[in-house]
């Protein structure tokens, strides 16, 4: 099952797009160089640019997968990841002033992805960073971070912390970009509003009571994770999907998917290596 969702999201791969809110997700054709749009200005579905600190999508994987054993990943060399030029700080990200991650944990170094599950760009990188993920040696901690950006889209947040509350959350990630993107049993991507009750009623198809999964939805753990996030996401200055940081520190920019992983993979080496020192 994961294998054919897995097939179908990455079908959607070649178009390069960025998403912003405008009550609803904006999927619009991304140029070399995105312009900066905020959320009020965000543009109309195939009309202007992403956010300058959203990245512009496409292309082939960031190196080889590294192979780790079934019991844990295994640290590897930087220099075995890293392909392409150093970045380029305002070319290829943004320095996040006093920038923090939003999961510390001791010894890890965190990358973050902002996403949304009505974000089509978002469910089209899925795909690839799922991918990248899966070869990210065991200093890394990656991490989702639903945007909340009003609207539906906070629902789609608060239902993310909540299937991870109930212990679906993965096996459920890729269904419900399928289930908005693909199958069209759920309109985010149509700009119609999704209730909190279709959304539980989607989960209620995967093992957990709808009723269950409304009330911890409204929880006031999920509220506050959710809260959380949409500071994390402010103060890094985000306002498009889907966007990397790394460490709380470096915003990706890149001009493709590729790109975005590329440079990742660089800034992840920048920060074990000052780690080490």
């Amino acid at each position: 099952m994961k294998i054919r969702l897995a097939l179908v999201l990455t079908a959607l791969l070649p178009l390069m797009v960025a998403c912003t809110p405008q009550d609803g997700s904006a999927d619009a054709t991304a140029p070399a160089t995105p312009a900066a749009t905020t959320p009020a200005e965000a543009p109309a579905a195939d009309a202007a640019a992403p956010a300058d600190e959203s990245a512009t999508l496409a292309a082939e994987p960031a190196g080889e997968a590294t192979a780790a054993p079934a019991e844990d990943k295994v640290p590897v060399p930087a220099q075995a990841r890293l392909v392409g030029p150093e970045p380029v700080a305002g070319t290829d990200y943004v320095a996040i002033e006093g920038g923090q991650p939003i999961q510390p944990a001791a010894g890890k170094i965190e990358v973050a992805e902002v996403f949304n599950y009505v974000c089509p760009a978002c469910a089209r990188f899925q795909p690839m960073v799922a991918s990248w993920k899966a070869g990210l040696p065991s200093d890394v901690n990656f991490v989702y971070v639903p945007a909340m950006f009003g609207s539906y889209w906070d629902d789609y947040s608060r239902a993310y912390y909540a299937a991870e509350a109930l212990g679906v959350q993965e096996k459920t990630h890729d269904a419900l970009y399928a289930a908005i993107h693909i199958e069209h049993s759920l309109n985010g991507e149509l700009g119609s509003h999704d209730s909190p009750q279709d959304i539980a009623n989607f989960y209620g198809k995967h093992g957990v009571d709808a009723r269950t999964f409304l009330d911890t939805m409204g929880s006031f753990s999920v509220v506050a994770k959710a809260n959380r996030a949409k500071q994390f996401i402010q103060r890094s200055k985000i306002t498009g999907t889907p966007s990397l940081i790394v460490n709380g520190k470096y915003l990706v920019k890149g001009k493709s998917y590729e790109d975005m992983l590329r440079i990742a993979d660089h800034l992840i080496a920048r920060e074990r290596a000052a780690n080490a020192r």
